[in-house]
Order: C-alpha cells, then structure tokens, then sequence
C-alpha cells in the first residue's frame, strides 16, 4: 500500500445547518442526478460534481470489483489523460495524438476508430501528444487537435462531418486544444494551450453542426493601465482545460491561466486583465458577464483555469467553489461573481498571508525578484494540478488532491533567441528547481472538506502527489489512484480503503460510472503521462522509473 491514512482531528463538518447539503433521497431529480445512468459530459453534468447517482456498487460490495475488460489504443505516449464519455452503452475517449475510439461500454470492443491527419508543424508543438478527452452530443462527436483544430464526427460511424482551423500554430507558438471543446446549446466553445507562451489566449466558438467561426473572446486585455504598450499581444492567459455550460442562466464559466512572462513582470505592470480569472461569458454573444480575477498581476504561475464547482451556501444560494492554483479557494455567488468566502487549500503557503475578503486580492503577496532565490509554496503546478475533484451531495463533501512541493526561483528576463521555436516557453527565470516545504517533505493529499468552509473530514497522505481526477457515487464510495498505479476505493465518509487494484501505471485521466443492462461500471483510465511527472522528478527522481502505458481498465460486480 503506497499511501497511509490519518484523521484531522476537531474537524468533524455539521451537516445540518453548517451548510446546505442535498441528500440524493431528496434530490434525485435535481442538477447532478440527471440521467444517472450515463456519464454524457466531462464532469458528468454542468455543475462539475463528478458524481455518480448510482449505487449498486456501495461500501458492502465494493471489495468485489473485478475488471469486466480492459481497452488498450496501442499507443501510450503521454498516457491516457482523458475522461471517458458513456451515453447509452457507448464509450467515447481519445488518446494520443488524438486518436478517437468509441466502444461498447459493456464488453470493451472497439465499435470505430478514428485516426486524424494531423498537420506536420503539430510534431513542433510544447503539448504533445494528448487530450483529456471528447466531447458528445447533437449527433456527433466533438475533439480539439494537436494542430489547432476543432472537429465534429458522426456519432455512429466516427466519419469526419467538419473541420475548423482556428489557430495559427506558425505565430501563435503551437497553440493547441489539449481539452474537449463543451456545448452550449448548438455553440462549441473552448481554449487552447500557451500561458506559458509569448502569444495573446484566446477563448473559440463555432457551430457545433457546421463547425463555422461564432465568435473569439480575446483574454488579454488592450487596456494600457492593465498592460502597458502592447504587452497584452504576449500576455497568455489562455483557458486550457474545459469550461463549463450553466443551461439554468445561459452562462459559459471557464477559467484562464497565468499571465506571460510568468516570473518576470517587468513592462506588463498592472493588473493583466483577465489572466488568472474565471470568466463568465454569453455563449451566443462570447460576451464577458462578469469576471472575477484570482490572480492580479500573476507573478508566479498561479492562474484559474481549474473547473468551477457549483453547490449551495448555507442559505440555499448557489455558488461557485473555484480553487486556484495559488492555494486558495474562492467562494462567489453564481450569477455575479461577489465573493462569498476564501479559503487557504494548501498546508504551505508562503507567497501571500491570505485573501482579503471584500476585494479578493492576496494579502501582502511576496514577489520574484531578479538575481535572487526566493522560496514560493505551492510550485508552479500549482497547490493541485489539473485533475478534478467530486463533490457527494450526500456527504456534502468535496474531495481534491492536493501537492505540497514547493520551488525555488530567481526570476530573470527571456532571452530572445530562446523564443524563436514555436514549442518555446516564456517562464522569465533564470533558474527554477522544486523542493520540499520548509520543514516538511514534498507529499500529497486527498482531502475531504466542506467545499463553502474548507473544514477538513478526513485526509490522506501520499508519498507522491497523486495526478489523477477523483470519482463519487451515491455507494458511498470515492474512486482514484495515485502515479505508481494504484486505485483506491474509499469510504466517502471516513477515508477507509475498501478496494485497490494494482494497474501497473498510474493514473493521469478521469474515472467515470454508469451503468449498462443492468449492471454498474467503473471505468479507470490507466497510464502516467502529461508534462507534470517531469516537472515533478525534480523533487521526486524515482518518477523518472515508473512505467508507462494507456489502458482504459472496466471494473463491476461478479
């Protein structure tokens, strides 16, 4: 066993009255139970809970989970970093180099395959090789490329229905889809890679049935007290992972990533509107609603592209609970962005004393300076990486990774010359190396918390930060894994390990549940990749050793 469990004590949440929670006997037709049985949208629905309503597979059967089939593309660069997509006994994913499959989601057999011709200049690009996942609806089947496209598919055959070019991968440093574009009605929207680029983020819509240009949103605002001169044409803040679509107000939230150059801010002075922000837009228009910028002035990659998770407040209000990459969480009301609370998510943090709770902006935030090491906790992926957490209505729970490694930096300006490749990042250091926190070693953690208070449950420490999303059912159960390849499945409640499974590469993607002829699935996909292992081998070396790989593993009930 790689991880070893243990209880924050004085902790305990009150579930009643302390909060809202919705217990699935009262809710079970309401936003996060719909079509149970399916998993038709990347957090399952908008709300971004990742939960299963389902709850054939619970804490007394758990133990018996044996793999139903496993799918293997045959190609494990990068791994498998998506989440799958289940509708009607049909599996969707993507895996390297954007190769779609669609599967029957019982028996584990190809059903078609499709394999893209990708442009020659996507082998230049810094974000190679993957995708986190597909995206289905109105028939078809939805993908972002290597090569800075959004495409549409027939559903049944996996025949290519249209293709969009929507960036310029020349000028635009490779700017890429590595997340599935989202629905909004019969607009596809979605942003690209480059935050860590000298190039402009950029947020694309198209129609979904014809795949034509519907609006751009440019992030990067030209506004000189915001950026100075033209700095904004280089300003990244692009929205690299999906957004989400709100049908009960029509609003797009998605947010964006860090400001460039990341370190050294020197001729960007300002706010940067609007890196490091969660957007909520129109999605007929591309119209900004409203915006809430986390980050001003990102000075140390800490930008707000993760998914916003939308539960109710004590009083019944709904609210977004967004974590950035900072450390902190943001609480704000869902239809104007008022914050409603901010709360500390890592156990180091040293970079700013806290969030000021009538403007938002950190407390103090301490700066990168040239020519000088400065420790800064969390590191530049950020107190979480990428991958998701769940939220249980049951448990009122959210339960997130978390990392505590933490990186020493001498900010610096880019050199130029070290600019001209389209793959080349413009991070402003002149040297960077992750360390463990003062006094502490680097680790990881699950945690499960009041997502409005942050109070912990329960927590469980990991010798490595596991990278994978987390899964939650109305079983009572959590579902994830960490990178030496191991899935756990936990008690909801208490954090007990009920069920591992050795996979024999760790887990990068999202695991999802649904359910077919009768039966209950959990399907796991396996394979260490994405770019964090390596920025991490600095702090952890044996990550280099760990294996690769690329199977989607299905596990039910005997």
């Amino acid at each position: 066993m790689t991880s070893a469990r243990y209880n924050i004590v004085g902790s305990m949440l009150a579930l009643v009255g302390a909060m809202a929670t919705i217990s699935p006997a009262m809710a079970d037709k309401g936003p996060g139970f719909e079509d149970p049985n399916n998993w038709p949208q990347y957090h399952r629905t908008y709300n971004a809970w990742r939960f299963s309503p389902l709850a054939d597979i619970n804490k007394d059967n758990v133990s018996k989970l044996k793999v139903a089939w496993i799918h293997q593309p045959g190609n494990i660069t990068h791994g498998l970093q998506a989440t799958p997509i289940e509708i009607d006994g049909v599996l969707y994913y993507i895996s390297a180099f954007n190769n779609v499959w669609a599967v029957n989601a019982a028996t584990g057999e190809t059903l078609w395959h499709y394999a893209p011709k990708l442009a020659p200049i996507s082998k230049q690009v810094f974000y190679a090789a993957a995708s986190r996942g597909v995206t289905v609806g109105r028939g078809k089947v939805f993908l972002g490329t290597l090569d800075g496209r959004m495409i549409g598919l027939d559903q049944k055959t996996g025949k290519q229905v249209w293709s969009t070019q929507l960036t310029d991968q020349k000028n635009e440093y490779g700017a890429l889809f590595s997340s599935p574009p989202q629905l909004a009605g019969n607009v596809l929207f979605g942003g690209t890679t480059g935050g860590d680029q000298p190039m402009r983020g950029k947020i694309y819509a198209v129609n979904a049935d014809t795949g034509e240009r519907v609006w751009t949103f440019e992030v990067p605002q030209d506004d000189p007290k915001s950026w100075p001169g033209d700095s904004y044409k280089r300003g990244g803040g692009t929205a690299w992972l999906p957004g989400t679509y709100d049908p009960s107000t029509d609003t797009i939230y998605i947010g964006t990533s860090n400001a460039s150059p990341d370190y050294f801010t020197r001729g960007r002075e300002g706010d940067n509107k609007w890196t490091a922000s969660l957007l909520a837009l129109d999605p007929k228009t591309g119209k900004l609603k409203w915006a809430r910028q986390e980050t001003p002035h990102d000075a140390w990659d800490f930008g707000a592209p993760y998914e916003a998770l939308i539960v109710k407040d004590k009083e019944g209000k709904d609210v977004i609970v967004h974590l950035n990459k900072s450390g902190f969480v943001y609480v704000m009301d869902k239809n104007n962005g008022k914050l409603e609370n901010a709360w500390q998510f890592a156990e180091h943090l040293n970079w700013a004393k806290g969030v000021d709770k009538k403007t938002g902006k950190p407390i103090d935030p301490v700066y990168p300076e040239v020519g000088k090491t400065k420790l800064f906790c969390p590191n530049l992926l950020g107190a979480r990486s990428w991958n998701h957490g769940a939220y249980n209505p049951g448990t009122g729970l959210w339960y997130s990774h978390a990392m505590e490694v933490c990186n020493e930096v001498v900010s610096g300006p880019d050199d130029p010359n070290s600019l001209k490749a389209i793959s080349a990042l413009s991070l402003g250091i002149a040297s960077i190396k992750l360390v463990p926190p003062p006094n502490d070693e680097s680790h990881g953690r699950l945690d499960a918390r009041d997502p409005i208070t942050g109070k912990v449950k329960w927590s469980i420490r990991y010798d490595m930060p596991p990278l994978s999303s987390v899964l939650t059912t109305a079983g009572g159960l959590v579902f994830t894994g960490d990178m030496k390849g191991h899935i756990f499945g936990y008690d909801a409640d208490n954090g007990k390990e009920l069920w591992h499974f050795n996979a024999g590469s760790g887990l990068r993607g999202g695991p999802i549940s649904y359910k077919v002829d009768g039966k209950q699935y959990i399907v796991i996909p396996t394979g260490l990749g994405s770019h964090a292992p390596g920025f991490l081998a600095g702090a952890y070396p044996q990550i280099k050793d760990l294996p690769g790989g690329a199977a989607l593993i299905a596990f039910t009930l005997e």
